[in-house]
């Protein structure tokens, strides 16, 4: 796969040089695996068994869980296994592959996130038309077009990084294979790429980004006209949705939207987007959301019913 020069595997650093902190990481990030499975699933499960499957905005909500157990997976496992390694190794192809696939489901994660803050505006700015333009014809094109975004997002960061030449030295100073990262280490001219992954990743962190805001400041000044008790109601759907899109987007427009360089810092700010992020979502949306709640409610109490019968 690609042009590799003499390089056939790559040497992760990981989080620490330090062992005790690096055993303290896995304990840590174990638990926190466990509990976005358990969040994710128990937000999906609760979302297909009811009627709120039927609803645009759990509709995309239950695709935000999928992209986000696909997206820490494809992170997380080899991560945890690297904190008790003592030495974390990746192959090539496996570097490719864990490039391709953390830009992918990153890439849906935040067209789906965009294509949440539409929705959210269409119900508050376009109530008396929410149901024909967020039709589930129209959702079900939101998310073929957010998948289909990520895909070519992604193909073209692999394209750009297979062709590079890598000579010596193999060791990334990250934990886990990405573009920056990689740059630094190839033999050949990285100047024209480097700009070409600023343009696609920065360009579309910013792009998305510039929507949602732009979105919830229509979303803002539409509700400055609705009784208290409307604004409290409109403010309650959205504050979650903005606190999930800040939680992602910071740390993600901190590290692409800047020139090929890398920091130290990244390793941790990475950290927020591919592990943080997706175990807070279910917390963000269930804890502040009445009808997320009682979805689970109905469900699990359901269950434990037909369990005792």
């Amino acid at each position: 796969m690609g042009k590799s020069g003499n390089i056939t595997a790559f040497i992760l650093l990981g989080l620490s040089p330090n062992k005790n902190i690096e055993v303290l990481c896995f304990v840590f990030f174990f638990f926190c695996y466990i509990a976005i499975w358990l969040g994710n699933a128990l937000i999906m499960v609760s979302i297909t068994c009811t009627q709120l499957i039927d609803q645009p905005m759990y509709f995309f909500l239950n695709y935000l869980s999928l992209s986000d157990l696909c997206y820490t997976s494809t992170v997380t496992p080899k991560l945890m296994t690297d904190l008790l390694a003592e030495r974390k190794v990746i192959s090539y192809n496996n570097c490719m592959t864990q490039l391709f696939t953390t830009h992918l489901f990153g890439g849906i994660e935040i067209f789906i996130l965009t294509g949440m803050a539409y929705d959210r505006y269409v119900a508050i700015c376009r109530p008396l038309h929410y149901n024909v333009i967020m039709s589930r014809h129209r959702c079900n094109i939101i998310i073929l077009t957010c998948c289909t975004g990520g895909f070519v997002h992604s193909a073209s960061q692999v394209l750009l990084t297979v062709f590079l030449s890598f000579c010596g030295p193999n060791e990334i100073d990250h934990y886990f294979c990405d573009v920056y990262p990689l740059l630094k280490l190839a033999c050949s001219d990285t100047h024209i790429i480097g700009l070409l992954v600023i343009a696609n990743s920065g360009l579309i962190a910013l792009v998305t980004f510039v929507v949602l805001m732009l979105s919830y400041f229509f979303i803002l000044y539409t509700i400055r006209m609705y009784s208290a008790e409307s604004r409290s109601k409109a403010l309650s759907t959205c504050s979650s949705h903005l606190m999930v899109v800040v939680l992602f987007f910071a740390p993600a427009l901190f590290i692409y939207i800047r020139p090929a360089t890398t920091f130290p810092e990244d390793k941790v700010f990475a950290l927020f987007y591919t592990i943080i992020a997706p175990m807070f979502n279910p917390l963000i949306y269930t804890l502040r959301n009445t009808e997320m709640k009682n979805a689970l409610r109905k469900v699990w109490s359901y269950r434990v019913l037909l369990k005792w019968r």
